[in-house]
């Protein structure tokens, strides 16, 4: 995220959470992690249907790894690593933004950096989502150390849809 840009936006005709009453059998607020990939696009529209069936707010999660890992790594300018990444975040925000006003849905879009598995974990807990969505991890080595969907699914707060 850019200087200045800020952390947590809200689109869409009602930025909160509908009404809720209890007994329904739907969530609340359905959030959904995304960070430019195909599986990650189809979780976004996944969870976009999921809350709009439900009459449910829908928060959306963009999570840019930290920099320092880049500037680590030799021959890999960090300054355009980030910029990548706030390119992407400016690119998601449009697209929520258009999908808020086309769909009638209430969307939080919410931009962090750090680990993605524990600031997925967090906005959960903070906006007491009832539901994650995340697409499934494209990358080999998930399948041996684990991947972000594994480790929310073990966290066991919520249901965790993993759509592929």
């Amino acid at each position: 995220m850019s200087v200045g840009a800020p952390d947590r936006e809200e689109y869409g005709p009602q930025a909160r959470p509908l009404p809720f009453e209890r007994g329904t059998d739907g969530p609340r607020v359905v959030l959904v992690g995304v960070d430019g990939t195909r599986t990650s696009e189809r979780a976004g529209w996944y969870a976009a249907g999921l809350a709009r069936r439900q009459g449910a707010a829908l928060v959306v999660v963009f999570v840019s790894a930290p920099t320092g890992f880049a500037a680590m790594m030799p021959g890999v300018d960090a300054g355009a690593v980030q910029q990548a990444q706030d390119e992407l975040a400016a690119e998601i925000r449009r697209d929520i933004r258009r999908g808020a006003k086309e769909l009638g849905l209430p969307i939080t879009f919410v931009c962090r950096r750090g680990d993605p598995y524990v600031e997925l974990r967090d906005a959960a807990d903070e906006f007491q989502a009832d539901m994650v969505v995340v697409g499934a991890s494209e990358q080999a080595g998930h399948r041996l150390v684990g991947s972000v969907a594994t480790r929310l699914v073990r966290t066991g707060r919520w249901p965790v849809v993993v759509v592929p």
